[in-house]
């Protein structure tokens, strides 16, 4: 058998040449020197091609010592050195005085230690969950983003034993074990994890922040001074954002809860929801109902939706899922409800002088 020919090619007589097209240069990186040459002789930054240095790297930050944490570490050991000679200071004097009495203040001083040992152990757990509400934030965004069928089924697992103690989320865990192995993409098991487990906590997250809106609208409505109104509305917000962590599973102790409450800060800074001003309040109050209202229930109602804005800002910060399946909740959602709860206590308030 004869092989087959390899394709060649020919010249076509008189034929004229196909013009070659230039193509377009690929990006490429202008050191130092080439800037100060092409500002020296003014040409067009585009038309210098025959340079191959490589992007200058990024001076990197020196990563020094931060003077507040060596204050609060020198600080810390000094008061601790401190208590220590203190309490043993008081122990030799209880013995001077009594062997009984010494062993009384030993037993004491012991019971000290390990009640403040206890509640290191106990700040340590409160951080290691919020800690976990990161974390699953994190994993939720890689398996949305990498849809790996696996790593969504252990994402599951993670978040229902996060929300085991929660018996909101009791029949959304006996569903989604039900429908565990009918879904075979991982995004969409992520968002029926979400669907299921946690848009429950959702709704109970709302009604306690409408509740917490309320309270401060009446009570700022009635109370004679700022002072107490600016008391008030700080109790109630730091109270919401300690419901709002352990309704999600996030419950802070001590230390976890000023972490807390500087991250929700963190938020609202981030967000830009501070500001308040008369464009504002007409918008909260809404479209002609700042005529029904007098001018402490409508200072209440704004009051009311700046604690709504701290118990959204909250729950940003402790849901362990960003919102995906289940629809964000805006301040517009609680505007209604706090304008007409308003609207019936102006009304309740002026039937007794009628």
């Amino acid at each position: 058998m004869s092989r087959e020919r390899e394709p060649q090619s020919f010249a076509v007589p008189g034929a004229r040449p196909t013009p070659t097209v230039a193509l377009p240069r690929e990006p490429r990186a202008i050191s130092g020197r080439d800037l100060e040459r092409i500002e020296e002789a003014e040409i067009d930054v585009f038309d210098e091609v025959d340079t191959e240095a490589p992007p200058p790297a990024l001076p990197r930050r020196r990563r020094g010592l931060r003077l507040g944490r060596v204050f609060a570490g020198a600080f810390g050991l000094l008061v601790s050195l401190a208590a220590g000679l203190w309490a043993e200071r008081v122990i030799a004097d209880l013995f001077a005085r009594s062997d009984a009495l010494g062993f009384v203040g030993i037993g004491l001083a012991a019971i000290a230690a390990l009640a403040l040992f206890a509640i290191l152990i106990r700040e340590a757990v409160a951080l290691a969950r919020l800690q976990s509400v990161t974390r699953l934030r994190g994993d939720c965004e890689r398996v949305l983003r990498d849809g790996r069928l696996s790593e969504a089924r252990a994402f599951a697992d993670r978040l229902k034993a996060h929300l085991a103690a929660r018996p909101e989320t009791a029949a959304g865990r006996a569903h989604l074990d039900a429908l565990r192995d009918d879904v075979m993409d991982g995004p969409d098991l992520v968002r029926l994890a979400e669907t299921e487990l946690v848009a429950p906590l959702d709704a109970e997250a709302k009604r306690l922040i409408l509740d917490a809106a309320k309270r401060v609208s009446v009570v700022t409505a009635v109370s004679p001074r700022a002072l107490v109104d600016v008391a008030y509305i700080l109790f109630e917000s730091g109270r919401l954002i300690r419901r709002l962590a352990e309704l999600y599973g996030a419950r802070p102790g001590t230390l976890g809860y000023f972490r807390l409450v500087r991250n929700v800060l963190a938020h609202l800074a981030v967000t830009g929801v501070m500001a308040v001003g008369d464009e504002f309040v007409h918008q909260v109050v809404g479209q002609g109902l700042a005529a029904r209202l007098s001018a402490k229930l409508g200072e209440g109602v704004v009051n009311g939706v700046m604690t709504v804005r701290v118990g959204l800002a909250a729950m940003e910060v402790v849901r362990p899922l960003p919102f995906h399946a289940v629809k964000r909740p805006s301040v517009a959602d609680f505007i209604t409800s706090l304008a007409s709860f308003a609207t019936r206590r102006g009304r309740e308030a002026q039937a007794p002088q009628q």
